[in-house]
């Protein structure tokens, strides 16, 4: 199929086993880039790589936990064996909590996973897209890391990651490495399902958002998919909202 935004692009997706992970797996490989797909979530991540397959699309899966750097050391370097560079990555693996809480225990593991996980993944991308001469890059943040809506340890991964991400683009942008953030809204994924599956706390979650419904994953997938392509050339070190106009209130 001609005319697709990434042919032949190869493409590192971490959290690729669910929500927007997946979705976002599914639609670099339906723009012609070829998936290495990662989770802590073994099979459900080959069951995205079976769904890729299925239509026509290249992918491979591997079991990674962002929070541990070997692992994130693995998985660039099997792409790089499996596929001999790294084009774009999406860093997208990430955890919530439904409360506001204090404990450290739980505040250690948000940041290991959220804000050291993306730091591990930007080591060893940048380290290939320097040897290479370019690559893109985008991480997932969050509204909750543009506002303080969200729990303390939530809110505190998240502007790390847009701050990560800024001081990356600026430095990267001379070595033709584009670093950006998508911050999402209220999205439905298995992460918020359990919130969403009461009626009432479903319809408030929607009447804090202007567009007056949840997001779909999808709808975060393709702003990725534009991130990525050449489309947005002159895009860098910016924490794109895809919020339904929630940031405008």
């Amino acid at each position: 199929m001609s005319g697709r935004l990434l042919e032949g692009k190869i493409v590192v997706v971490t959290g690729a086993a669910s929500g927007i992970g997946r979705a976002a797996a599914i639609a670099f490989a339906a723009e012609g880039a070829k998936v290495m797909a990662s989770d802590v979530k073994k099979e459900a991540c080959e069951e995205t790589v079976a769904t890729i397959r299925g239509a026509g699309g290249e992918a491979q899966s591997i079991a990674c936990n962002v929070a541990k750097e070997d692992e994130v050391a693995a998985l660039v370097a099997k792409t790089i064996e499996s596929y001999g560079r790294l084009d774009c990555a999406f860093n997208n693996a990430g955890v919530s909590n439904s409360g506001f809480t204090m404990d450290m225990e739980v505040f250690r593991r948000t940041i290991d996973i959220n804000l050291m996980g993306v730091a591990h993944c930007l080591k060893y991308e940048l380290a290939q897209m320097l040897k290479q001469g370019g690559g893109v890059i985008v991480n997932t943040a969050s509204i909750a890391g543009l506002t303080g809506s969200g729990t303390l340890d939530y809110c505190a991964s998240k502007h790390g990651i847009v701050g990560m991400t800024r001081a990356a683009a600026l430095h990267f942008a001379s070595k033709g490495i584009r670093v950006n953030a998508v911050c999402p809204g209220v999205i439905e994924t298995p992460m918020t399902a359990p919130l969403a599956a009461d009626p009432a706390i479903k319809a408030r979650l929607e009447a804090m958002t202007p567009m007056g419904r949840m997001g779909k994953a999808e709808e975060i997938a393709d702003a990725v998919i534009w991130l990525c392509s050449s489309k947005a050339s002159y895009v860098s070190g910016q924490a794109i909202a895809v919020d339904g106009a929630f940031m405008c209130k």
